[in-house]
């Protein structure tokens, strides 16, 4: 409770400095509205059908972005973290694409798949996969070497080392990935929303009844509303780290 207070003081502390800088015409209050106007526009946005569907396409279109993540960076991980001549083979390759923004391949993924929530969901399952598959290669590669001298000296086997020794190590590695890549992710689909527009999502929601028409209430409400999904989003896995992962549970950030 006493860590649960000082985050919220910190929230608050936050929403006054900015009411206070709006109202006393620090911020222009056009360009930043107070937060107590936000929170009003929020309110009245979340009753309207048109933003529930175009929050759920974001959703959806995030969420299944995480899924081809996972399904794609943790064989992956394991066999690169597993098998160091694959690992010396693909590093270069590797390397030379996780620095590339998502975005940067929006023309390329437009042509390949053609417009729809198929690209933005593609760019961000490639956003997510780094943060997936290196904190698996790394963590594979940090598994106690006292662990597995005694995991070999009882007998077992590369694949029982691999599910009983290495995986149970690795796992909080793999959790903290995918909370970073949870972030990843739902940052390039809001995005490419946002730049490249569509028909669904709460970025053109915002395009249509905020940028256009100058309402950075709307717009900031917006911005608002996808915190709150990245900070449900980690909390939730950081909450079930520490559930599930008894032995290594993390903190709940």
């Amino acid at each position: 409770m006493r860590r649960f207070f000082r985050r919220l003081a910190g929230v608050v502390a936050l929403l006054l400095v900015w009411e206070g800088f709006s109202r006393s015409g620090v911020l222009l209050k056009e360009y930043f509205p107070p937060p107590s106007e936000v929170f009003v526009q929020l309110w009245r946005m979340l009753g309207e059908t048109e933003l529930l569907r175009d929050l759920v396409a974001t959703l959806l279109a995030w969420l299944i972005s995480i899924a081809v993540a996972v399904l794609i960076a943790v064989p992956g991980g394991l066999v690169l973290g597993s098998i160091p001549l694959v690992r010396t083979a693909v590093g270069a390759v590797i390397e030379f694409l996780r620095p590339i923004p998502a975005i940067a391949w929006w023309p390329l993924f437009y042509i390949i798949i053609e417009d729809g929530p198929q690209t933005k969901i593609a760019l961000a399952a490639y956003a997510a996969i780094w943060p997936i598959l290196f904190n698996i290669i790394y963590a594979l590669g940090d598994v106690d070497r006292g662990y597995l001298e005694t995991a070999r000296s009882f007998g077992l086997s590369r694949l029982a080392i691999l599910v009983r020794v290495k995986l149970p190590d690795v796992l909080p590695f793999a959790i903290t990935g995918l909370r970073i890549a949870a972030t990843f992710a739902l940052l390039v689909v809001v995005s490419t929303e946002l730049v490249f527009g569509g028909d669904l999502g709460i970025g053109v929601y915002l395009i249509r009844y905020g940028e256009e028409s100058g309402r950075m209430d709307i717009v900031l409400a917006g911005a608002v509303l996808a915190g709150i999904v990245g900070f449900l989003s980690n909390s939730g896995f950081a909450a079930l780290q520490r559930k599930f992962v008894v032995w290594s549970p993390g903190e709940l950030r």
